[in-house]
């Protein structure tokens, strides 16, 4: 399948539109691209569910080394990382996780930028956000990611609206049960507006990430009516998706940030997002359509 995948022209043209590179060099390349055209860029080093604590410590160097060569290249702060703590071991031990988290935030120190933590599936939302808690003791601009179908969102953009906090917020892409998570589409709008509202009304930074038009004007309304400075907050978007609605935003003064995945690991990455939803299947073919 992996074969397939990478050798048949259409599926090829997939990987390279929505990864970056199996490399860290194609993390620069990209990234200098993007900053070049005028837009902020959030690097995400492939890899999650670490099983073997060496592959979590991997993971962690992996992103102090991209840190660094960000930095060399003169691409921070426009480039920042974002971390999935299953990569660095959430699985096998909270400690290990923290501790090689905040290496990765002291790298990012460093080097003039920002950490964000992905968000996962709901099982490990709570970990997620116990870990937030922790490193901003020591680095209040570590970013934060909250997924609106989930049921208990806007509570949670209630907690996180406050001054100097940074929140990622996005539709949610795993597949959830109807216990923790809206099903319906219209729901998970709904909820993606609500929780909007709170965020645009807090003292924080929100990052709208979303391509859905809708949202996007939604966003724009609520920016106009609470008189946001561009400063204040950006828009967030994939790699390959939407590039000209990414323009269109940074032409006319917003932050536009784009979300670009690298390493050896796509083929999971990939096919995984596919598999979770069978909304990933037809949002990336009709991507394959049109590019707007």
């Amino acid at each position: 399948m992996r074969y397939a995948v990478e050798h048949a022209p259409v599926s090829r043209g997939v990987v390279k539109r929505f990864v970056a590179g199996d490399v860290v060099g194609d993390a620069i390349r990209v990234s200098s691209e993007l900053v070049g055209a005028g837009l902020a860029v959030s690097l995400d080093h492939l890899g999650e569910d670490t099983t073997e604590p060496e592959h979590a410590e991997a993971a962690a160097a992996a992103y102090v080394t991209l840190l660094g060569l960000l930095q060399e290249a003169g691409l921070t702060p426009s480039v920042e990382v974002s971390v999935k703590l299953s990569a660095v071991g959430q699985a096998l031990d909270h400690a290990l996780a923290v501790d090689l988290v905040r290496r990765i935030c002291v790298a990012a120190a460093d080097a003039g930028t920002t950490v964000t933590l992905d968000m996962e599936d709901h099982t490990t939302t709570d970990a997620t956000l116990d870990t937030l808690r922790e490193l901003r003791a020591d680095f209040p601009w570590v970013g934060a990611v909250l997924q609106a179908y989930l049921r208990r969102t806007e509570a949670d953009c209630r907690d996180l609206a406050g001054a100097g906090s940074r929140v990622r917020l996005c539709k949610g892409a795993y597949d959830e049960p109807d216990s923790v998570a809206f099903t319906r589409s219209e729901d998970v709008d709904d909820s993606y507006q609500k929780c909007l509202a709170i965020l645009m009304a807090g003292n924080g930074y929100p990052m709208v990430a979303t391509h859905d038009p809708a949202m996007i004007k939604e966003a724009e309304r609520l920016i106009a009516q609470r008189e946001r400075q561009p400063d204040s907050y950006e828009f967030q978007m994939l790699y390959g998706v939407r590039p000209e609605e990414q323009q269109r935003l940074s032409g006319e003064g917003a932050t536009v940030r784009v979300y670009v995945p690298y390493g050896s690991d796509w083929y999971g990455y990939l096919m995984r997002r596919l598999a979770e939803r069978p909304a990933n299947m037809r949002f990336f073919l009709r991507s394959l359509v049109t590019r707007r």
